[in-house]
């Protein structure tokens, strides 16, 4: 129980995540992200390239083979699971009549948008935070094809873990210190994950 406390006690610092919560708590941070509405919280990201630096080193005790696949399926479930979540609140919504603060052409626009543009959102999602959380739901909501679905799905979660764990392993292996800056590391990594919102929300705002 006190080492359940103390990962939540450390929710932003990836380093010790990975130290104490080992290939377990990463899977568990995966899958809660793209797959838990509270999800976001957890600094994947991060996670995901720090884990490459470490991999192999005795904080983290897995291989390769092992950490990118395990990481991959925790993705996919996490998305599998959002949809299915979206898919029975899409049930729900279309049997609710339009009020004061529901209308059902907001689920029309939803689902004509995901038909248009679903797979590419569903993919490149994968990479920007609070998006990669919600958009499974959404998928699920429009009414988006599963099948269709679970192949962008499988595509963007592998396009993510993969480049992110590989980029920090041959990093860490060409610079050998690289473990020291790990602080600096994550807030890079915040900084440029949340480059994408503030652009979406900038744009927004000159619209308007």
């Amino acid at each position: 129980m006190d080492i359940i406390i103390n990962s939540f006690k450390h929710l932003n610092d990836p380093e010790f995540l990975i130290q104490y919560g080992g290939l377990t708590l990463l899977v568990i941070s995966i899958f809660g992200e793209t797959g838990l509405f509270f999800g976001f919280i957890f600094p994947s990201d991060s996670l995901l390239f720090i884990s490459g630096i470490m991999c192999g080193t005795p904080y983290l005790h897995t291989s390769l083979s092992i950490l990118i696949p395990a990481l991959c399926l925790a993705a996919f479930i996490g998305n599998s699971t959002g949809y299915f979540v979206g898919k029975k609140m899409g049930q729900a919504l279309n049997k609710k009549p339009d009020s004061l603060l529901f209308k059902r052409k907001y689920i029309d626009n939803t689902t004509e948008y995901y038909l248009k543009h679903g797979a590419k959102t569903i993919t490149i999602g994968q990479f920007i935070p609070f998006i990669r959380t919600f958009s499974p739901v959404l998928a699920g909501t429009s009414g988006i094809a599963f099948k269709k679905f679970i192949c962008y799905n499988a595509l963007g979660g592998i396009l993510w873990i993969s480049s992110y764990i590989l980029i920090g392993f041959f990093l860490g292996q060409i610079f050998p210190n690289l473990k020291d800056y790990l602080v600096y590391i994550t807030a890079g990594i915040i900084g440029l994950s949340a480059i994408p919102i503030i652009i979406t929300l900038v744009k927004k705002s000159q619209n308007k």
